[in-house]
């Protein structure tokens, strides 16, 4: 279907720039509601499966079109942070990487990280939020708390942030400035991991930077983080003692290892790691998911109305048309529909493959990093 025109970007407005779009992205249909036979609701979205060299394998939509990751770029910002010193425990690094349910487990973190480096919440510079999780939200409202920096999703990796810039010397107040020494490191991390320069840089809801790129380059780089994890659990040590993996590894490894600090119990993106072994996952808000895999392989969703329940069915897809058994995933790859508390539909996703010749034939010029 095409897209409708949209007007020419409004220069100078903030987080924007002028070269961003100048038409809509030509999403195609990936998801579909149907009940009793009649498709009720349809989510469009882009959709990409790269090989271990970064080449695209299976398309659907327009993989190439700027968007903004959100939260899927704390695997990113992690490698960045351990680059730069950052040796945490793997559960505090799985944190780091995180958009947690905000339970006990994830607040505790959060404050390890502090404490182990002199730190306080107070020199946290995030937004403030009630948990995440339906249920752990519950729980700290029936306790009489409200919204905090700690309790907000991202509060590990701003946490670890501010133990970054302790360890090297930094400035701790104001490390959410683009200009500040982390922020400078982590936007070139971005940029190697994904193979491709930011064409926009906005603001994220938690308040750290935020970079614009393509569903190739960051399949690209959780195939990178998948990989390194992969070959690093493979290893085995010499009679000199282990050699500490590379920072993709060590992040890959953490969220492996504590799927359930990445996320939270009862999140889809915790099961998917723990249903498919040696995946990488994380989710992103308005609709973002990235799964990389041990051999190299990744896949990229972006659900163009940032419909979260679309995410995973289209996942699921892409990882059955790579040859993967997903029997395990049924459970979150559909979802029934009900009617009178009875299964009168599904939630499931439509035959959206394309081959790649079509795609890349298809992209325009707006287009950032051509093949």
């Amino acid at each position: 279907m095409p897209a409708p025109a949209m007007p020419a970007a409004q220069t100078g407005a903030p987080g924007t720039a002028a070269t961003v779009a100048g038409a809509l992205p030509q999403h195609a249909p990936l998801v579909v509601a149907t009940r009793d036979g009649l498709v009720e609701s349809v989510h469009y979205g882009s959709a990409i499966a790269t090989a271990p060299d970064g080449s695209t394998l299976a398309t659907a939509g327009d993989p190439l079109a700027p968007f903004y990751p959100r939260s899927s770029l704390k695997p990113l910002q992690a490698v960045a942070m351990v680059r730069a010193g950052l040796n945490l425990p793997a559960d505090l690094l799985a944190l780091t990487a995180a958009s947690h349910s905000g339970g006990a487990k994830h607040r505790g973190g959060t404050e390890r990280i502090l404490a182990m480096h002199g730190l306080t919440a107070a020199d946290l510079e995030n937004s403030t939020d009630l948990p995440y999780g339906t249920a752990e939200r519950e729980d700290w409202l029936r306790s009489g708390f409200h919204a905090t920096q700690v309790t907000q999703n991202c509060s590990g990796k701003h946490a670890a942030m501010a133990a970054t810039c302790v360890i090297n010397g930094w400035p701790v107040k104001g490390y959410l400035d683009p200009s500040h020494p982390l922020q400078q490191l982590v936007a070139a991390t971005i940029t190697e991991l994904t193979g491709e320069e930011a064409c926009a840089r906005s603001t994220d809801g938690c308040g750290t930077p935020l970079f614009a790129h393509t569903l190739r380059g960051m399949a690209r780089a959780f195939g990178r983080i998948a990989f390194a994890a992969g070959n690093a659990a493979g290893s085995t040590s010499d009679d000199a003692g282990t050699v500490p993996p590379a920072a993709e590894a060590a992040v890959g490894l953490a969220m492996r290892q504590h799927p359930d600090m990445v996320a939270g119990e009862r999140r889809d993106v915790t099961d998917l790691m723990r249903l498919l072994p040696g995946a990488v996952a994380k989710d992103g808000f308005e609709g973002v998911q990235l799964l990389g895999l041990p051999d190299g392989r990744a896949v990229a969703v972006k659900i163009s109305d940032g419909g979260d329940r679309a995410r995973m069915p289209a996942t699921v897809r892409l990882l059955e048309a790579l040859g993967l058994d997903t029997a395990p995933l049924a459970g979150i790859g559909t979802a029934p529909v009900l009617g009178g508390g009875h299964k009168v539909g599904l939630l499931q996703p439509t035959d959206f493959l394309s081959t790649p010749n079509e795609i890349l034939r298809e992209a325009g010029d707006h287009r950032p990093d051509r093949p």
